[in-house]
């Protein structure tokens, strides 16, 4: 743990995970943080600092089975499983750890990208200790590269100008892995480390999908912008690309279920509720059958028709809220419990399918939802 680089407030004197090891204390918990700060390696260290029998899977590929298969491993130590991307798993294959977890069989090491609070069943979230990993500051990338460099140096004649290494370090953005990913490539591309041998790597193709960048971001929009146009041949083919790239399937869904009233809305009620199915069906199945849920609704919603009105009609009342602040309702649609309420006139003359305008007195006779003409295949 001592040769350890970053996440000093984990790892650190009288940290929480240095003094589980001090005390051969064994727990399950959870890493949660970005990519490339040392959440695997940690579980390594952990699981070997404690004589445990360390077991490593990820939620990506493996399933029931494969927690099967090692809970019915015979061995005399403890058993520790690293779950990688345990937000992968979904809420059944989550309820089938739990068992395993409460009764000790298993200690459970889970790492993930995303909020646990979001993606973790509670009452397995509740065996969990979570522990929250930080982006990796630049003086700790630049420890990382320079060990590295001494590794790469025992297979070539190599050296690092300080402008190059200033590069990656700003390059890697907090994430080691992308930074020894760069490193690596580069010294076996071009043998020599500089700044443009650097840069040619990292502008090489499938490099790297990095879920909170940029192409993160681009292959999103460029999915809900297909969706919009009515295209449903371009939306599916950058949902493959999604996909194919293992980015989270209910970031997809969600999207999908804003989509599904922001842009068809009344033109296409039903959209919200196909839409929330996909989302269902996703959390519940998980990759890979849950892609064909995904391209179901990702046609759907391309091929049906569409119209802002709501969100024109949220955004217009939202303005005025915001420009004239709390406005009292009409005392007619106020509820009268007691005899003083109703002496000062609180649903006083209330109607059920009243015509009269609702709307505070400043407001009446405003119109927020303008039903549009219908935009794309009827």
């Amino acid at each position: 743990m001592e040769d350890f680089v970053g996440q000093v407030h984990l790892v650190g004197p009288s940290a929480p995970l240095w003094q589980a090891l001090k005390e051969k204390h064994l727990f399950s918990f959870v890493l949660w943080g970005p990519p490339g700060v040392g959440k695997t390696t940690l579980a390594r260290i952990y699981a070997e600092s404690l004589d445990a029998k360390f077991f490593e899977l990820s939620a990506v590929s493996a399933g029931k089975a494969d927690v099967k298969q090692i809970v019915e491993t015979g061995t005399a130590q403890p058993k520790i499983l690293f779950l990688d991307e345990i937000h992968r798993f979904n809420k059944a294959q989550q309820d089938y750890l739990l068992p395993y977890v409460e009764r000790g069989e298993l200690t459970l090491i889970g790492a993930t990208t995303e909020n646990p609070s979001f993606e973790v069943i509670a009452p397995l979230l509740s065996r969990l200790k979570v522990f929250v990993l930080n982006l990796l500051s630049d003086e700790e990338l630049e420890t990382i590269i320079d060990r590295a460099i001494r590794v790469v140096d025992q297979q070539a004649e190599t050296s690092m100008p300080r402008e190059a290494k200033d590069w990656l370090i700003r390059y890697a953005d907090g994430d080691a892995r992308r930074a020894l990913t760069v490193l690596e490539t580069a010294q076996r591309l071009y043998r020599k480390i500089s700044i443009e041998s650097l840069q040619k790597t990292a502008q090489s193709k499938g490099l790297r999908y990095d879920k909170t960048g940029e192409e993160h971001y681009n292959l999103i929009s460029a999915f809900i912008k297909s969706m919009r146009a009515s295209q449903p041949d371009a939306a599916l083919y950058y949902l493959a690309r999604m996909i194919e790239a293992g980015e989270d399937p209910k970031f997809i869904a969600r999207r999908m279920v804003i989509f599904a009233s922001e842009d068809i809305g009344m033109a296409q009620p039903t959209a919200l509720v196909v839409a929330n199915e996909v989302f269902r069906a996703v959390e519940t199945i998980g990759l890979p059958e849950a892609g064909l849920n995904l391209a179901h609704g990702a046609i759907y919603l391309a091929s049906a028709s569409k119209t802002k009105a709501v969100c024109y009609a949220l955004g217009a009342a939202m303005e005025d809220v915001r420009k004239f602040g709390a406005l009292p309702p009409p005392l007619s649609i106020l509820n009268a419990p007691t005899k003083l309420m109703k002496d000062l006139g609180y649903a006083a003359g209330y109607e059920k399918y009243t015509k009269e305008d609702l709307l505070p007195e400043k407001l009446k006779g405003r119109k927020y939802y303008e039903p549009k003409d219908r935009q794309g295949p009827e």
